[in-house]
């Protein structure tokens, strides 16, 4: 048995995939085999849901086992959020898992996207930083920053961010002590095009079955920029691209061009003899949808925000020969806000003390047949937008005045037909809503508090009292547009 205390830990996170976007999760059309590889040596989870369906608040979540109204990120940071003289560290309050580890002896690195505040500037332990200034942007010769300096990485980005990923291992092969890495890649997300054309070109006779291209969702975003986002203005809902085969064929090559780079990995895993001793984990930061509803986005690609499966669950896979059984398929219920927690406990290291509202969920983790956690509900939240989901049902409650949703997930797996309004769950509902309240109210800090944010266009600047300075930590939306046409209207 390995022992915990030297294991290496590489930790693989996608952006924008969804959970339906792999070969090993029942997808035929996609290539992913070295994701598929991984989970055929370890396990995969069918039911991983992160905590808040939108990319920086999410990573937050990871970092910190805490929900956005604990650790006060709500939505993904805008360009001057993370660069710039406005730029702010947005977790400075904050124990992440990562400075649990380089206390107890590992090496940290991050190679890829941060998006968590202040790019230029390693935070949380981390030792080696070779960050993307922003959320997203262009796939060749995209600027990296190296260690607070920035550089042009030449080429294409996700290849660049497994160069230094692996020099990264090289360097730490032959040390005595642990070491921690983050490949954070910015695939799949937008824009889609960019990616090697070979790829994108094998994908030409695709029927894309997979990614049906539904009648528009009455709540869909028409695509829109805003100087207020990332540098390169990525779109914030891409509901215009219904039907468009080419971001089609750009979404499925950018994963098939990651999963290449991950094959590269694990093959230098294996090359310098560290595969035995070390947990590789792949996920990803949120879900998304290329048609699916209608819309194309993840929780913001609608207004008001989502919260379907396909927006909140995301692939989870984890393996590490020797430790975790291969093959297994794990069914059991576990959240992001469960993941820090599982993974020091993984490595047998101690909690922060700090209020967390998740727990290990480590026995699933070496146990295909383990339930998981004792509590079998997971909570996600997103500004005014709040759920409850149980293995049968999902209740979302929109503050304040909805519109809310119920969905039987047994007999209705795809939420075709919302029950809200369906007077036999009228006891059901209530009885959800004052669980999920209770839950939220135990966990909630006042001063960050999601309810009365309107999320959905970024986020410029941290909430909380101490930041509390006449401005508006989020972008202008069309929310806020129709609450204060309300508040003018004549009585």
């Amino acid at each position: 048995m390995t022992d915990p205390k030297k294991t290496n830990i590489v930790f693989v996170l996608s952006d924008d995939q969804g959970i339906w976007a792999a070969g090993c999760y029942g997808n035929p059309e996609i290539r992913t085999p070295n994701i598929d590889r991984l989970a055929a040596t370890g396990i995969r989870f069918e039911n991983f849901f992160i905590t808040i369906p939108v990319c920086s608040a999410s990573r937050a979540c990871f970092l910190t086992g805490r929900i956005p109204s604990q650790h006060g990120v709500h939505d993904f940071l805008t360009g001057k959020a993370d660069m710039g003289t406005d730029a702010k560290s947005f977790m400075d309050d904050e124990i992440c898992y990562t400075d649990v580890l380089a206390e107890h002896g590992w090496t940290c690195g991050l190679s890829g996207k941060w998006h968590l505040g202040h790019s230029i500037l390693p935070q949380h332990g981390f030792d080696h930083w070779f960050a993307h200034p922003h959320g997203a942007g262009q796939y060749n010769d995209q600027k990296m920053i190296r260690n607070g300096v920035t550089e042009v990485a030449p080429g294409y980005i996700t290849t660049a961010i497994t160069d230094d990923a692996l020099a990264f291992i090289d360097d730490h092969a032959s040390e005595h002590k642990p070491f921690y890495l983050s490949v954070n890649y910015t695939a799949p997300h937008s824009p889609w095009t960019g990616h090697p054309q070979d790829i994108v070109d094998s994908y030409d006779d695709c029927l894309f079955e997979s990614c049906p291209q539904e009648s528009r969702h009455p709540w869909a975003i028409t695509p829109r920029k805003t100087d207020q986002t990332r540098a390169d203005a990525t779109t914030l809902g891409l509901s215009d691209n219904l039907g468009n085969r080419e971001s089609l064929k750009g979404y499925f090559a950018s994963i098939t061009a990651m999963d290449i780079e991950i094959g590269r990995i694990l093959d230098k895993l294996e090359a310098l003899g560290l595969r035995d001793n070390t947990l590789v984990i792949f996920a990803s930061d949120n879900g998304y949808s290329c048609g699916h509803h209608g819309f194309w986005g993840k929780g913001n690609g609608t207004n008001p925000v989502n919260m379907y499966e396909n927006s909140i669950k995301v692939p989870f896979i984890a393996s590490h020969p020797g430790v975790i059984p291969e093959g297994i398929v794990q069914s059991a219920m576990v959240a992001s806000y469960d993941f820090m927690p599982t993974l020091l406990d993984y490595v047998n290291l101690p909690l922060p003390d700090t209020q967390l509202p998740g727990s290990s969920f480590l026995s699933a983790l070496k146990d295909g047949n383990s339930p998981g956690r004792d509590c079998i509900v997971v909570y996600d939240e997103y500004g005014y937008c709040r759920m409850i989901r149980t293995n049968q049902w999902k209740y979302v409650h929109r503050y304040p005045e909805g519109p809310n949703e119920l969905w039987d997930l047994v007999n209705d797996p795809d939420e075709r037909q919302n029950l809200i309004d369906d007077p036999a769950h009228r006891d059901l509902i209530t009885e959800l809503r004052e669980q999920m309240e209770s839950w939220f109210e135990e966990y909630v800090e006042d001063d960050k508090n999601g309810i009365g944010f309107d999320v959905g266009a970024g986020q410029n600047r941290p909430v909380g009292i101490k930041w509390d300075d006449g401005t508006d930590a989020f972008v202008y939306t069309a929310i806020k547009r129709r609450r204060k046409e309300r508040e003018q209207k004549p009585s």
